[in-house]
């Protein structure tokens, strides 16, 4: 894994030296765009619209636009001037319950590991969140800028998730549409009641996988072999809510036989 960033964590007076490894990684199939003619990649340039020219990187500086078409230029020289924590530590704040954060907040994940001379340390603040059943909320300088963090424990790890503050999560009543209050009629909730406890099982993440990834570089070597590619048919959408809920739990109870059903022995 490459180290993303070095510091260490700041528990009461105790420093903790770290590194951070991404715990995640996108595997969507990337395209490059290519002349249709001639298949080369396109190459994408900076243009001036207004000048009709293009223009180097020594001509661009960066710009708020305040209103339509307004706008105000900053400078490197007043970012630079804004007053920035520039220690390489992950203060933790507070210790909190896990479930208290909404997963709203959560952005990236990040595993933690021990630096040099960290072990012990790094394995109390471990076994003192296993025993309490607490997560830190921290902040650091993450990439330049300013960041809130959750540390817990994840495995035989410590993981620190970047968090979204209060301010960048959107209210759910600015979602249009909502029902207000739908008449819902008691067979129908019993029924999907019911439906939820039969589908009810542990988080097993291994289960699911990217059914439209795995299609997709199928269909990518079919075309690398020149094949004929069919699509699959589309299965027929189910309107009714009723039937769609009779029907799903015909299909559990099914699933559910078949697989408590003894399996016959088979003799040589």
């Amino acid at each position: 894994m490459h180290t993303v960033w070095k510091g260490y964590i700041s528990f009461g007076l105790v420093n903790i030296p770290v590194k951070m490894f991404a715990a995640t990684e996108e595997k969507d199939v990337r395209f490059r765009y290519l002349h249709s003619t001639c298949k080369t990649p396109i190459e994408y340039v900076r243009r001036c619209p207004h000048c009709r020219r293009d223009v180097g990187r020594e001509e661009i500086v960066r710009g708020y636009e305040y209103e339509p078409g307004q706008f105000v230029i900053l400078k490197e020289e007043d970012l630079e001037a804004i007053p920035a924590d520039g220690r390489r530590s992950i203060d933790i704040m507070d210790f909190v319950e896990l479930q208290e954060i909404d997963p709203v907040y959560y952005d990236k994940s990040y595993y933690l590991s021990p630096g040099e001379n960290g072990e012990k340390a790094y394995a109390l603040l471990k076994k003192a969140m296993e025993a309490t059943g607490k997560i830190a909320i921290a902040r650091l300088t993450f990439r330049k800028k300013p960041a809130l963090a959750a540390v817990r424990v994840y495995r035989d790890a410590l993981m620190l998730e970047t968090l979204f503050y209060p301010d960048e999560v959107r209210s759910a009543s600015m979602v249009p549409g909502l029902p207000a209050a739908a008449e819902l009629h008691d067979k129908e909730v019993r029924m999907a009641v019911q439906l939820i406890e039969n589908l009810a099982a542990p988080f097993e993440p291994q289960k699911y996988t990217d059914a439209y990834r795995h299609a997709l570089h199928e269909l990518i070597a079919r075309k690398i072999e020149d094949q004929e590619v069919t699509p699959a048919p589309r299965p027929a959408n189910v309107v009714d809510l009723m039937e769609a809920l009779q029907e799903s739990l015909k299909a559990v109870s099914g699933e559910k036989k078949r697989a408590a059903r003894p399996r016959k022995k088979v003799t040589g």
